[in-house]
């Protein structure tokens, strides 16, 4: 319902279940600078002046403009086709809940099948899950699927690719995580790698998977969907397992989720995949239906020989994917990676050609996001914000560690970036 109000009486009674002495007590993790005692309202207004007023405060909030979202970082602004909430919308989807059970909704069961075939011929694997939370919990889970499969708890990190929550299920596993190619050998469960990587630059696929190969551990790939239009996919090169998020396909940024993530893997690894598994099967009259053929989860038939409790899937994202794939098909799937990579070129060139600012790894190969070195990263970027621009990334933020990041920020484009943001960009930067 809309409008819900709970006595003084009821609030108290939810904190004494929770233990909690007050509200500030379950809002511990958000930072105080971030928490406001109380909106600048006055006292006795209406409920119709409490509307207009919220209004007004909301108002002070910066909005970008879709086509002047120049920053990536995994996360990124795409046009997605009103097909795409038109399906989701439906409310057989929309209000549905997760299915647990085999016996769930024929429609549900399909959608989820749709999706795993969608992402297994995306990457070229064998087969893919009902989907996962967000890209960063695939990486983590594909890396436990290695440590299990393979008995090892080493996991060796190839180049820049994003790891907070992949650090956050280390230590409950047993997992430890080494950085640099030195690294791999005979206890290596897993090379994981991000393509393109975090600063959008290609890595050598092919060669890190047969790297990993040659030590006896498995590759794990962390891929971009949208770049898979025109980059090779993850199947070609041999990779065992192949993770990212799915945002780009038909999903809105929306402050960081809820995104969803894909997981696919070789037939080999099929009983090490987290979640559940939708399968085709056939009744006594050779009508198809769908069901829940593998849900290796604790709670479930593994127990605890499963790789993972992970218990859900995001169904109502992954039919937003289903639908934006469908939809776009391969040519238009290859259109709009094409698209991208060129206007990324064609910025990383004119951004290249102004003073002060030079491309940070000028021999390495991208397809549509770049980085940078720049003098006075931060008045730039403000600069920027200030003409209504989210420009750019500072990549010290996520490797405070790098000094040799310091000044360096990465800017990306895609289809929704048209020639005269571009130009605005270019226009600001050389302003400064």
């Amino acid at each position: 319902m809309p409008y819900v109000v709970h006595s003084e009486a009821d609030r108290q009674g939810m904190l004494d279940a929770l233990g909690a002495r007050s509200l500030d007590d379950l809002l511990v993790d958000v930072p105080a600078s971030l928490r406001l005692d109380r909106l600048d309202l006055e006292p006795g207004l209406s409920e119709f002046e409490t509307m207009a007023r919220v209004r007004e405060l909301a108002a002070r909030n910066q909005v970008f403009e879709d086509r002047f979202w120049f920053a990536g970082g995994g996360v990124y602004r795409r046009f997605i086709p009103a097909a795409v909430s038109a399906v989701i919308s439906k409310p057989e989807f929309y209000t549905a809940y997760t299915p647990y059970q085999p016996e769930a909704s024929q429609g549900t069961l399909q959608a989820i099948f749709e999706f795993q075939t969608l992402i297994a011929e995306l990457t070229a694997m064998d087969v893919a899950n009902a989907s996962l939370y967000d890209g960063a919990t695939a990486l983590a889970e594909a890396a436990m699927m290695a440590a299990v499969h393979t008995g090892r708890h080493e996991i060796v990190l190839a180049g820049t690719l994003y790891l907070e929550v992949l650090r956050c299920y280390q230590d409950g596993r047993g997992l430890e995580l080494r950085s640099g190619l030195d690294q791999v050998g005979d206890r290596t469960a897993a090379v994981l790698f991000q393509q393109p990587n975090f600063l959008g630059l290609l890595e050598d696929a092919a060669g890190l998977t047969r790297l990993a190969h040659d030590h006896g551990a498995l590759s794990v790939a962390c891929v971009d969907p949208i770049s898979l239009g025109i980059l090779a996919p993850p199947g070609e090169y041999d990779a065992d397992v192949a993770v990212g998020e799915g945002q780009q396909l038909g999903l809105a940024p929306s402050y960081g989720g809820p995104h969803v993530g894909f997981i696919a893997c070789r037939r080999e690894l099929i009983r090490r995949l987290p979640g559940r598994l939708v399968g085709e099967a056939h009744d006594g009259r050779g009508r198809r239906g769908y069901t829940l053929t593998l849900t290796a989860r604790e709670q479930h038939i593994r127990r605890e020989k499963a790789t993972s409790n992970i218990c859900t899937n995001h169904s109502l994202c992954a039919l937003a994917a289903s639908v934006y794939l469908t939809y776009m098909g391969p040519d238009g799937l290859r259109q709009v990676a094409e698209v991208g990579y060129e206007r990324a070129h064609a910025l990383a060139d004119r951004l290249a050609g102004l003073p002060g600012i030079e491309l940070a790894f000028p021999e390495r190969e991208f397809v549509n996001e770049f980085p940078v070195r720049m003098f006075h990263v931060e008045h730039r970027l403000r600069r920027l914000r200030e003409a209504g621009i989210l420009g750019g990334l500072p990549i010290s933020r996520w490797f405070p560690d790098r000094p040799d990041l310091a000044d360096v920020v990465t800017f990306c484009c895609t289809e929704v970036n048209d020639p005269a943001a571009i130009d605005l960009l270019v226009r600001e930067v050389a302003a400064l």
